[in-house]
């Protein structure tokens, strides 16, 4: 780090030394070519790879698959929305960019480190793995009949779900979209021609992780309901 980040983040280097990292100051020349970036914050970390194999993850109940998506920042923002809507996996298959490279690792805001990543499979792989777990594969298709919205969609959202995402630029070509249980069309209800990956991306994972979240909301509700009205039961008694 350099000397102003060492000063602005005191207690991180209080906590760092307390935990038997070395840390070391640099200039800042050397900061901005080891941070890749215009406007490095002035400090950086050296850490482990941190994915699994594919053998390694348990069943989870939400995932992403990305099939060949080249642009970090996209690949980074679906890996942050994924941890942010509770997915328990993201996979990174075919000739997807490194979920590793720089400017991949600062899109992910931290995510990086939250959720299970796979990375270096097939695609084909990556969809039997989901399958053998028990989980549905919806692919995200702008040209698919049906939409997110329509009924029977909604419906079968609870279930675990493996979302397949293609590349920005020419999505899910046939032979992708095959290895899908259905394919999905977020709705465009305005003039936009499309939307980019990781807004379609953010709003079929949230559609699921809502509706996956449903039952337990209501069971809390239930609990809750249950509670507020004994309690008022027993202040009427008193």
């Amino acid at each position: 780090m350099t000397v102003p980040a060492r000063t602005r983040h005191r207690e991180l280097v209080e906590a760092m030394a307390g935990a038997g990292i070395p840390v070391h100051v640099v200039s800042g020349e050397a900061m901005a070519g080891l941070a890749q970036t215009v406007t490095p914050q002035g400090l950086l970390a050296v850490c482990g790879f941190v994915d699994v194999p594919l053998s390694g993850l348990r069943p989870p109940s939400l995932a992403a698959l990305l099939a060949n998506v080249r642009d970090p920042g996209n690949a980074g923002t679906v890996l942050r929305t994924a941890d942010a809507a509770g997915a328990q996996a993201v996979i990174f298959a075919g000739a997807s960019v490194d979920p590793y490279n720089g400017k991949c690792v600062r899109a992910t805001a931290g995510s990086l480190f939250h959720v299970p990543v796979v990375t270096g499979i097939t695609l084909a792989d990556a969809v039997a793995a989901m399958r053998d777990a028990g989980l549905r594969v919806v692919a995200a298709d702008g040209r698919a009949e049906r939409r997110l919205d329509d009924p029977d969609v909604q419906a079968r959202l609870s279930e675990p779900t493996a979302w397949l995402f293609g590349n920005e630029a020419w999505g899910l070509p046939p032979e992708q979209l095959s290895l899908a249980d259905e394919a999905v069309a977020v709705p465009i209800y305005g003039r936009a021609e499309s939307l980019n990956l990781a807004a379609a991306a953010a709003v079929c994972l949230y559609a699921s992780a809502r509706a996956q979240q449903a039952p337990a909301a209501a069971i809390r509700e239930t609990r809750e309901t249950r509670e507020a009205r004994n309690a008022t039961r027993k202040i009427k008694c008193r």
